[in-house]
């Protein structure tokens, strides 16, 4: 089993995956978790904010290779301010909610930060 990368920090500012339609948006983000998951490809911390906090409530298509992830080591942190804002909170289904400081310090640490 492989352990994550602590060097990398993935971050998630929207519901899904590039500039396109939302549909192929929410395809794209999912296939991308699926493989990471499926190839023990293990960021440190994957930060969720702004709309991306949608990707970690009810009904999200990429529930499952989250919890995977995270079950491996992968640290989730969710941006309270951005879950409050689309009243979220009590939708949420993996991670730790967190604030903007805890995804600072998560950037801070990293030699690698990904936006998607």
């Amino acid at each position: 089993m492989s352990v994550p990368d602590s060097e990398t920090v993935l971050l998630i500012t929207r519901n899904g995956m590039g500039d396109a339609d939302p549909i192929l948006q929410k395809k794209l983000i999912t296939t991308y978790f699926k493989l990471l998951d499926e190839n023990d490809v293990l960021p440190a911390v994957i930060c969720f904010y702004a709309e991306g906090v949608h990707l970690v409530v009810e009904g999200s298509p990429v529930l499952d290779s989250l919890r995977s992830l995270e079950s491996k080591g992968v640290h989730l942190i969710l941006c309270n301010t951005c879950l409050n804002f689309y009243n979220l909170i009590e939708k949420k289904q993996v991670g730790i909610v967190g604030g903007m400081t805890d995804i600072i310090e998560a950037q801070r640490r990293a030699h690698k930060v990904i936006t998607l």
